[in-house]
């Protein structure tokens, strides 16, 4: 998790890898290097995959910054003072990943979000770029130009992807078959950044060792946004109870129905910010869809089970 702010301590870049709703690998821009995030990946992931997964993380740290100062560009969001300060602060958000199903078919998804909302979305059967907004055209068409990066990401989304998702499910029989269901909770649209939320058990609250760790991402607005999720046995949902302290009363999660996974997936977050001083400061992303901060209020908040 990253912010405009330089003094909050954050980093300069982070990512994270889900396979389905388990978080296996993270990145940091300062050490420059993939972490293990899940036991059955560390004690026996081969040395050649860990290192295509370092490569991918440390290309992927350069390529998503140069993507958020070109859309800036477009948007004449890039432009600085004299005193080379950055009058506001924008947001980008990148959802890519694949999904193997039972029958062996494979999807693959590659979403833009800017400044909170939905931006661009890849299309591999087209090899080109659907734009959600209008303000989205001028990226749209100038990556449209480039057929070879449309034909790189068409690679990574139907070979390279499932190649790299069946190296996971292999390394994690056993225990990644083990459903699960990741209950997030999400605070939209408040102000300042500080908020403190927990999950409760049976009204009891949770050790911080049980849950993931608390994100709390701008929104490009001047608001923020804040996330929080526990993994649960399914059928136990609604022991569960998520507490924000800037809410008026709890938010109950209702239980789940049936299975979660008919196929499963492999999942890389990222999110950017440009800073004040114009720096670029990227954070994880830790949803399968963009918030619309439009439509809600701030100070609210709800739980929501993970890909709802």
């Amino acid at each position: 998790m990253g912010a405009s702010a330089p003094d909050l301590g954050l980093p300069l870049f982070e990512a994270l890898g889900y396979v389905d709703d388990q978080l296996f690998v993270s990145y940091n821009h300062e050490s420059r290097r993939a972490e293990p995030r899940a036991q059955w990946l560390e004690d026996g992931a081969p040395s050649q995959l860990w290192l295509q997964l370092s490569q991918s993380l440390k290309g992927w740290d350069h390529m998503f910054i140069v993507d958020f100062w070109t859309i800036m560009d477009n948007h004449n969001h890039s432009k600085v003072t004299k005193l080379g300060v950055s009058s506001e602060s924008h947001t980008l958000q990148v959802i890519l990943g694949c999904e193997v199903r039972e029958d062996n078919s494979t999807r693959g998804f590659w979403k833009y979000g800017y400044d909170g909302q939905n931006y661009l979305e890849f299309r591999p059967e087209t090899l080109d770029w659907r734009a959600a907004e209008p303000r989205a055209w001028a990226t749209k068409l100038e990556w449209e130009v480039s057929a070879i990066r449309a034909k790189q990401n068409r690679a990574y989304l139907e070979r390279d992807c499932p190649m790299q998702l069946q190296s996971l499910l292999a390394l994690g029989t056993g225990v990644l078959d083990r459903q699960v269901t990741t209950l997030r909770c999400q605070a939209l649209n408040f102000y300042p950044q500080n908020i403190t939320m927990r999950w409760l058990k049976d009204r009891r609250p949770l050790e911080a060792r049980d849950v993931e760790p608390q994100d709390v991402l701008p929104n490009g607005d001047g608001t923020y946004q804040g996330w929080l999720a526990v993994a649960v046995p399914p059928g136990e949902e609604h022991r569960y109870t998520c507490l924000s302290r800037r809410c008026p009363a709890p938010w109950s999660l209702e239980p789940s129905v049936g299975s979660l996974f008919a196929s499963s997936s492999l999942l890389l977050e990222f999110c950017s910010e440009s800073s004040g001083k114009g720096r670029l400061r990227e954070e994880p992303w830790g949803t399968t869809c963009w918030p619309n901060v439009s439509d809600r209020q701030p100070g609210t908040s709800r739980g929501r089970r993970r890909g709802d």
